[in-house]
């Protein structure tokens, strides 16, 4: 992830900047492409949100796993205000972030919500993470695990 997100800071809910070296090393990470503008990503973010606080805050140790936000809000405010109301403890590109662009590109996003879970490099693992989460529950993160080639004595 530290490819994907290289030279940029990234944002956690309450806004303090965050250098993504540090907060995506050695996870999966899923790439949550939604607005709170969208009725199907409102009703997915609560199962996004359990599905996260039962993997950081239930297992011992947390799971290596973390999401980034990446609004397509009409405005900074509407991003902030879905991200206080609905999300989990998890990051966000800075709404005036232009690269947001480039990752819908990169991620081939023509419809939200989108939960694309990827390697460290960035190498799609699954571009199904909405549907893996409504399907499996936790059992799909130990897929996403291997996928990874993350080494960790994660056990769920």
């Amino acid at each position: 992830m530290v490819d994907v997100f290289s030279g940029r800071l990234l944002i956690s809910r309450d806004g303090r900047s965050v250098d993504p070296e540090e907060a995506l090393q050695n996870k999966v990470v899923g790439l949550y492409f939604s607005a709170g503008w969208c009725s199907p990503c409102r009703d997915f973010t609560p199962v996004l949100c359990d599905f996260y606080t039962e993997l950081l805050e239930e297992t011992q140790p947390p799971a290596p796993f973390e999401v980034v936000f990446i609004s397509s809000d009409h405005s900074a405010e509407e991003m902030a205000g879905y991200m206080h109301a609905m999300h989990g403890d998890w990051l966000a590109l800075p709404f005036h972030d232009p690269y947001k662009h480039d990752l819908k590109k990169k991620y081939n996003i023509t419809a939200i919500p989108k939960l694309v879970i990827v390697k460290q490099t960035g190498e799609v693992i699954t571009d199904k993470g909405r549907k893996q989460i409504r399907d499996k529950g936790l059992s799909c993160f130990r897929n996403w695990l291997e996928g990874a080639d993350i080494f960790q004595n994660f056990s769920s």
